[in-house]
């Protein structure tokens, strides 16, 4: 396919538009071998939790593509929607075309004005990442529930309140519950799917849309993968989904220049996914 079809280039995947042939008018997901992260004494950690490319990791195209294919599939046999069409190779697949959830400037005139593009809804089991380092009081791993947050994604994240959306008319009220139950009920069925393989999910974080040529409804799109997803294989939960193994697991830190950092030794890295849901 041509390079001028591109529609979209994002850190793990190139958005193609289909203009000929069985699939026209679709899009085409190419999952690229590239994989975010942070730079620590001068060698790539890869985090799907950063977003900043630090590397290749090579086939991780091709295993985010399985992994997509196998979730979309999942959630197809339990009615519910999202973009997916097909697979065509390991690491590309055929998605509906869709409007991820936006908003126009309302005052382009003024300058420094920019639209929102689109939003990503990020669900938390445990307390790391970005959450703790804003939200220090509370004890590491400690049981969210799924709770959900949205963020504006581009090159630098902004969180983004629920409030803010419905005041703002980026989204109504009743299409911000229904987006965030949606959200968790997918939740839901990944981490099960992760539990059946010994595997426990800590966070991650899901695109909705409306399809182009749908009736309107927001489903997920882009994907499900070891890019939007942060696994541990060490989890030990108490009574209340606490981990109880977190003092030995997580490592955080808090430097002179006020930056807060927390890690999980026990995460899985993109290079062991590659023997899950085969």
């Amino acid at each position: 396919m041509a390079e001028k079809n591109l529609v979209y280039r994002g850190k793990s995947k190139d958005v193609f538009k289909i203009t000929e042939g069985q699939f026209a008018g679709k899009y085409r997901l190419v999952f690229k071998d590239e994989a975010t992260g942070y730079i620590e004494k001068g060698k790539p950690v890869f985090d799907p939790g950063y977003d900043t490319v630090v590397g290749n990791i090579p086939g991780k195209g091709a295993i985010a593509c399985r992994f997509a294919t196998h979730f979309f599939k999942l959630l197809k046999e339990k009615n519910i929607p999202s973009h997916y069409i097909d697979t065509i190779k390991e690491n590309e697949m055929i998605v509906e075309p869709a409007i991820p959830l936006n908003m126009p400037a309302e005052s382009p005139e003024f300058h420094g004005s920019a639209p929102l593009l689109n939003l990503e809804f990020t669900w938390r089991n445990n307390a790391t990442g970005s959450f703790w380092r804003r939200y220090p009081f509370v004890k590491p791993c400690k049981n969210l529930h799924k709770v959900v947050e949205t963020w504006t994604k581009g090159d630098v994240d902004v969180l983004i309140t629920l409030e803010a959306l419905e005041e703002t008319g980026a989204m109504s009220k009743d299409e911000i519950n229904y987006s965030v139950e949606l959200v968790k009920k997918i939740a839901e069925i990944v981490s099960k799917e992760f539990k059946s393989k010994g595997l426990h999910v800590i966070d991650g974080k899901f695109e909705l849309g409306r399809l182009k040529y749908g009736d309107g409804k927001i489903v997920i799109i882009d994907e499900i993968s070891p890019d939007v997803l942060r696994v541990c294989k060490g989890y030990s939960p108490d009574k209340k989904g606490n981990c109880t193994v977190y003092e030995k697991c997580v490592l955080t830190n808090y430097s002179d220049d006020g930056k807060r950092t927390i890690k999980n030794k026990n995460q899985v890295s993109a290079a062991d996914f590659i023997n899950v849901f085969l």
